[in-house]
């Protein structure tokens, strides 16, 4: 299934055709393709190259972990996400290595470190949904997290599976079409609100 986006100017190919399924195929992800989208994550730039991003790996090939990472999402989501034949949580770190102090940027820049692990997956055949439906304090708990990192985002990477297999709802939300802002409202010049020009072109 293809999802390409309706774009206003033309975009790289794997930016227009990245969206978040739900229906994964149960074939395993490769360990050379999991390793990719980890370096591709690793590469990814941050506030003093503090690199505040840390990832936790389970995959159907280890039931027991895959269990207890699916166990953080919520119902909702472990609905879908069992399916999945990758699941990863996102953490980070929030205080520099260098100093101490607060890291305002940290979950800004695991957001870049995710963006690049999603674009390496979509060359690879692969694709992501990343979720917010999550329980962070069980993660936390289960995965002895220390104080200083958060766990910011769960993940579910996998090839694209049958549509038929999710139920009637999400089936429906799966199929919809992909919307966004226009552009007008999202780009300002000048003042706060104040449409830039080049948005109206």
């Amino acid at each position: 299934m293809e999802k390409t986006a309706q774009t206003s100017a033309p975009l790289h190919d794997l930016l227009a055709r990245r969206w978040s399924p739900r229906a994964f195929a149960q074939r395993p992800v490769e360990n050379t393709k999991l390793s990719a989208l980890f370096e591709a994550a690793r590469w990814a730039p941050s506030c003093y190259n503090n690199q505040p991003w840390r990832f936790i790996l389970a995959t159907r090939d280890h039931p027991g972990e895959f269990e207890r990472m699916l166990s953080c999402l919520v119902q909702a989501n472990q609905v879908w996400a069992q399916h999945a034949p990758v699941l990863i949580l996102a953490v980070a770190q929030q205080h520099f290595a260098h100093d101490g102090k607060p890291n305002a940027h940290a979950w800004h820049d695991i957001g870049l470190a995710t963006e690049n692990l999603i674009i390496q997956a979509m060359t690879l055949d692969l694709h992501a949904h990343v979720m917010a439906g999550f329980d962070a304090e069980r993660a936390r708990d289960l995965y002895e997290i220390p104080g200083d990192f958060d766990a910011v985002t769960a993940m579910a990477v996998g090839y694209l599976g049958d549509l038929g297999a999710l139920p009637d709802d999400l089936r429906v939300r799966e199929e919809a079409p992909r919307e966004r802002r226009p552009l007008r409202d999202l780009v300002f010049a000048g003042t706060w609100g104040q449409t830039a020009a080049l948005c109206t072109l």
